[in-house]
């Protein structure tokens, strides 16, 4: 008996995929970027039964999510603030990312440089959106991604 995940692997061209294929990527989509908070709200709004999108769920990518880079590191600009660190490291884990290595500089005229270089097999969500997230707080001037490559 296959456990999931176990099997081949084929790439195959978007038109010879399903339609509730198709739909699935979508609702993945949606539900990586944050503009669906639930399954069932983002199955709605594609059209796609929740059985089509459970049946799909683990067996269809999207190629770039397959072939992504391992390895991002990122060059975070922020005023000097009591607890700045724990909250940037803290979005690292929200994604799902493994810390490699931490470079922090002195503060300087109360600045600071972050260099975070980090595993990022398992983050679901799109680099994009993770830079956003990254950028989101008040004391984070910019957050510059500045090489990524495999592992």
């Amino acid at each position: 008996m296959k456990r999931l995940g176990e099997g081949r692997f084929y790439l195959v061209r978007e038109d010879v995929l399903t339609d509730s294929m198709l739909k699935t990527i979508e609702v993945k989509k949606l539900l990586a970027s944050g503009k669906a908070s639930t399954i069932q709200e983002a199955t709605k709004s594609i059209g796609l039964s929740r059985s089509a999108f459970y049946k799909y769920r683990d067996t269809v990518f999207p190629f770039e999510s397959v072939a992504r880079e391992r390895i991002l590191t990122i060059f975070i600009q922020l005023e000097d603030q009591k607890g700045s660190l724990a909250t940037l490291l803290g979005i690292v884990t929200e994604a799902r990312c493994n810390v490699l290595t931490i470079h922090q500089t002195i503060p300087v005229q109360g600045r600071a440089n972050v260099t975070l270089s980090l595993d990022v097999t398992a983050m679901e969500m799109q680099v994009e959106r993770f830079i956003q997230q990254l950028q989101s707080p008040e004391f984070v001037e910019s957050a510059t991604i500045i090489s990524s490559g495999a592992l």
